[in-house]
């Protein structure tokens, strides 16, 4: 037990270590100045932090719907399409047809009247 102890005393020690080490740049130490500035404040202001939620989720919520109602319309569409696709095939067979048999005529008139 006492060597596991020492590990984790061992792994918190070396994390500060670390973290005080990376405190040396100063670019780094002003982000974390202003990271703990905000978090400071956040705490001291928790209404802050709930309207946030509440605001975000009203976004998420609103998102959700308009996603909903575009799959419900793409739905709608896509079962339209399968209905007018037996109907538009059979109207395409029946022009190709009727041009079929024009050109089947027209063959036949000018083979005739050589």
């Amino acid at each position: 037990m006492t060597k596991k102890n020492q590990f984790w005393k061992g792994m918190l020690l070396g994390a500060i270590a670390g973290g005080a080490i990376s405190l040396l740049d100063k670019q780094t130490r002003e982000v974390m100045k202003e990271k703990v500035q905000k978090a400071g404040h956040m705490l001291s202001h928790p209404g802050e932090i709930s309207d946030k939620v509440k605001e975000s989720a009203a976004k998420i919520r609103t998102t959700m719907e308009q996603v909903s109602e575009d799959i419900s319309y793409i739905v709608d569409k896509v079962d339209e399409l399968r209905e007018l696709t037996p109907q538009v095939s059979d109207i395409i067979k029946e022009t190709k047809d009727s041009f079929t048999k024009m050109d089947e005529d027209d063959l036949l008139e000018e083979s005739e009247s050589i």
